[in-house]
């Protein structure tokens, strides 16, 4: 993939600084401003590959703000990084318009990866006939699954669970996340539905190979990682 342009709203000049130099290590084109309004206007003047912005700024804080960018048809895709990290806290970002949100503190490799997989997504990779993710390959068109080259046979479910973790690798996916878009449910039926099936998924992706792809994050929810 190539450098990315990439939009940082941050007041914390330390850590932006560190954030900012691990991404242009990776050959991304980083922007930062250390205010809500900047940001607001920064993001709405000109196209950026993702956003990455604080929820608390000192003029407005991040939710208002991916609200405001919404509202102003800025499609692109926004980060949030927040030590805020409980699920209440997640899903008022996810309502307001944010694509993905992280918990301070972070380590570097995952944000990267983070950052990566929401370009990803805008860019259509999700909608695409192929989509790779380490060693492991999703045929969406064939409905098929491998990796390193073997096929992993799937249940329905259990395909349309994969392709919604692969869709969003190296992403933290909700168990919320999954009853909607996996499961078509707005509700928690308060069954073990979703532990069973990821069970289920993680067993034949892992079976037979010496790295693990799918790992829990306890009391959150999955993540697709890079066998």
């Amino acid at each position: 993939m190539t450098g990315l342009k990439l939009l940082y709203v941050e007041d914390d000049a330390r850590l932006a600084g560190e954030v900012c130099e691990t991404l242009r290590a990776q050959g991304d084109s980083v922007e930062w401003v250390g205010t809500g309004g900047e940001g607001l206007a920064r993001a709405a003047g000109e196209p950026f590959d993702v956003v990455i912005l604080d929820r608390m700024l000192p003029d407005l804080n991040g939710i208002e703000l991916v609200s405001r960018l919404r509202d102003a048809g800025v499609a692109a895709p926004v980060l949030m990084l927040s030590a805020l990290g409980r699920v209440e806290n997640r899903v008022d970002g996810l309502e307001a318009g944010v694509d993905d949100y992280m918990a301070k503190p972070f380590e570097p490799a995952e944000l990267v990866a983070r950052i990566r997989a929401l370009h990803r997504r805008a860019a259509g990779q999700a909608h695409s006939a192929v989509i790779l993710f380490g060693d492991l390959e999703c045929q969406v068109k064939a409905r098929t699954a491998h990796r390193r080259g073997k096929h992993i046979p799937l249940s329905p479910k259990e395909f349309k669970l994969f392709k919604y973790l692969i869709e969003n690798a190296g992403e933290v996916v909700t168990r919320e996340m999954l009853l909607r878009h996996v499961w078509n449910l707005s509700f928690d039926p308060q069954t073990n539905v979703i532990d069973v099936s990821v069970g289920r998924l993680r067993k034949k992706l892992e079976e037979g190979f010496d790295t693990p792809v799918l790992e829990t994050i306890w009391g959150t929810g999955y993540r697709l990682v890079a066998g």
